[in-house]
């Protein structure tokens, strides 16, 4: 974001998000009930099958339109790879598994791009529409609202597990499967005007992103740490092995400056700051909605619906994190 600051503003009134709010993905009005939504994602790999490896890119990729409460249109693949060390084969499942969730996403795949590159590199860049009227934005919590996450944490200890070799089958296919699950409930709750506010949980972590809501709605939060829901109780031996990423370190670290912690063990403090690839919506819901969103995420079938903590009035961005077990 630091280097962000020093790029020229643009200034247009169809510019609706631009990189100033830090939001998921940008979005340009193009008529009063149509807006494009569009994103860039791409990581090195983080499982060992490739074709894994190609739904879990595109899936992160997707998620960013889905944050925002639109539907994917055209998907374009960027892909790096050492050709002189990966194969043809590889290079291909790789395709395939992007292309399957893209397809999965009702989206159509465009082409792309591919460059060598020390190590191999895949995402996509993803354009997609949405009702300027009822995107979702990090901008719209108010004090009130409650904040549901629907995806457990602990991904990216896991697939640290994973580098490893520390990482149990059992808990590797529950970070698999969450990972590759698409987000598609974010375009049906801003179409039916349930959500406004909210974004979806990536490298930053659970308190980063929200972190990021708080600024840019000039908001408070307040969480249950013992609420949050993680992707197995596997997950907590990991820490204990310190199978945690870099990232998550300097998430926890950027969070303690603005965080207050009550009664939180260091394990859950890992957890909440835990990079993620591919994590669930973290949204923000009016409590005369909210029967009505668990009921669209329970159709939905989203990994979970937990109402982990609320919107509070703040004169600074503040999350006060408390464990709240009895």
């Amino acid at each position: 974001m630091q280097v962000l600051r020093q790029l020229p503003q643009v200034r247009d009134s169809n510019l609706l998000v631009g990189a100033a709010t830090a939001d998921d993905a940008g979005v340009y009005r193009i008529d009063p009930d149509r807006a494009l939504v569009q994103t860039v994602d791409f990581f090195t790999p983080i499982v060992d099958a490739p074709f894994v490896y190609g739904q879990i890119a595109a899936a992160n990729a997707l998620s960013d339109v889905y944050a925002m409460g639109g539907r994917p249109l055209t998907a374009m693949n960027l892909l790096g790879v050492p050709t002189d060390v990966v194969p043809p084969k590889v290079i291909n499942a790789i395709l395939r598994g992007g292309a399957s969730k893209v397809k999965e996403a009702k989206c159509a795949l465009v082409g792309g791009h591919t460059i060598r590159n020390p190590e191999p590199v895949y995402g996509l860049a993803v354009t997609g529409l949405v009702n300027p009227r009822r995107m979702i934005t990090n901008t719209g919590a108010r004090p009130g609202d409650w904040l549901i996450l629907t995806k457990p944490l602990g991904t990216g200890i896991v697939t640290t597990g994973i580098k490893r070799a520390l990482a149990r089958r059992g808990t590797v296919q529950k970070a698999v499967a969450s990972m590759c699950a698409l987000n598609v409930v974010g375009a049906e709750l801003a179409e039916r005007g349930l959500v406004r506010a909210g974004t979806d949980v990536t490298g930053y972590g659970l308190l980063g992103h929200l972190g990021s809501i708080c600024r840019a709605s000039g908001v408070g939060a307040e969480i249950d740490a013992t609420r949050v829901p993680v992707l197995s109780d596997k997950v907590f031996e990991l820490i204990e092995k310190d199978c945690i990423p870099g990232g998550s370190r300097e998430n926890l670290k950027t969070a303690n400056e603005s965080t207050e912690w009550k009664g939180v063990t260091d394990a859950h403090k890992i957890l909440l700051t835990d990079a993620q690839t591919s994590g669930g919506l973290l949204l923000c819901v009016r409590p005369r909605l909210l029967n009505d969103v668990l009921k669209v995420l329970k159709k939905g079938r989203t990994l979970c619906a937990e109402v982990i903590g609320r919107i509070i009035s703040a004169t600074k961005p503040k999350i006060f994190v408390a464990s709240n077990r009895q």
